[in-house]
């Protein structure tokens, strides 16, 4: 009896600690849990939150994420598999403008950022492959806008591009303004569009090697010489201790001066005639209103100076000539 109690009292010994390990370790995921950060709820959007329903339900398993701003714009990841029969379902429901087709790389560049200088050591790149909104699975990407013009609302598509075949369905005979766009992404990307009729190179040559917007594309001329931008720009001179401070008295005495020329009733250039001119004809006129009678002042063919207006003076005269013969004649 003694050693089957001593068995079982070691063996509740011994399940203790492992039952106390699992307590702890529930309760650690629990408190971590707790202390996650927690995404903010997003605002409503009944238009934006209708679409991305009626895209669940129409295409299944095809569709994969959305993200949604609220009021601003709307992401929608689906399938490779289901990247032709989007858009067939969205233009159906009236999203019937294409705006553009493209792909995109999200691997970071091995060769770093354009205008970082080749010949400077640079720290360690980043490796890691973070897509946008929505996510990803995949290196590239095809991502595509279509917008409803009746309602106003747009929606991006994007699908994560198989690794193994590096194709998806071509939309060009569903948009007519997606053909050049997908030959442009399977000239700089290297994806190829199924069902398209003619994918040649729209800029380079047709035996070009290699695919220009790939981030692992090397572009030598900035692997041997740094970045145009940073070459071309020449650094200002030094500045001299007190330089500025000079030339800011300079221009404080300069601005002072003609202001005081202005005060003290010195003509700036080009403006003294203009100012006098009032000043000259209101003296002439009061010196006429004495000097002159009473009639000579309200005729006709004078001037403020008392003058004759050229050609009107022989009509104005002819009285006072007139009027002298008579008197002679009298005498």
């Amino acid at each position: 009896m003694s050693d089957t109690s001593e068995t079982s009292e070691t063996s509740e010994t011994s399940a203790t600690p492992d039952a106390a390990e699992s307590t702890e370790t529930a309760e650690s995921s629990e408190t971590a849990a707790t202390d996650a950060p927690q995404e903010p709820e997003r605002e409503p959007d009944p238009v934006r939150d209708a679409l991305v329903a009626e895209l669940q339900q129409a295409l299944g398993d095809g569709f994969v994420e959305s993200h949604i701003i609220a009021g601003k714009d709307l992401w929608v990841r689906v399938d490779a598999s289901a990247w032709l029969g989007t858009a067939t379902e969205l233009k159906a429901s009236g999203f019937t403008f294409f705006s553009f087709l493209s792909a995109i790389d999200w691997m970071p560049s091995p060769y770093g950022k354009g205008e970082e200088d080749p010949t400077v050591e640079s720290a360690p790149r980043a490796t890691a492959i973070t897509q946008g909104y929505a996510g990803g699975e995949t290196r590239f990407q095809v991502f595509a806008r279509l917008v409803d013009l009746s309602r106003r609302l747009g929606v991006t598509l994007k699908a994560d591009v198989p690794e193994d075949t590096m194709a998806v369905d071509s939309w060009s005979r569903l948009y007519a303004g997606a053909n050049w766009h997908e030959r442009e992404a399977h000239e700089m990307f290297g994806i190829s569009f199924t069902g398209h009729p003619d994918l040649r190179n729209l800029y380079l040559p047709g035996e070009f090697e290699g695919h220009p917007l790939r981030k692992d594309f090397p572009l030598l001329a900035r692997m041997i010489k740094p970045w145009p931008g940073i070459v071309d720009v020449e650094p200002l001179p030094p500045e001299e201790p007190g330089d500025d401070e000079a030339g800011t008295s300079d221009e404080s005495q300069g601005g002072e001066a003609s202001a005081g020329d202005d005060v003290n009733g010195s003509d700036a250039p080009g403006e003294g005639s203009a100012s006098d001119e009032p000043d000259a004809a209101r003296g002439g006129s009061e010196a006429d209103e004495h000097s002159q009678p009473a009639h000579a002042t309200s005729t006709a063919g004078e001037d403020v100076n008392g003058a004759d207006a050229p050609g009107e003076g022989s009509a104005s005269d002819e009285p006072d000539a007139s009027a002298g013969e008579a008197e002679a004649s009298q005498t």
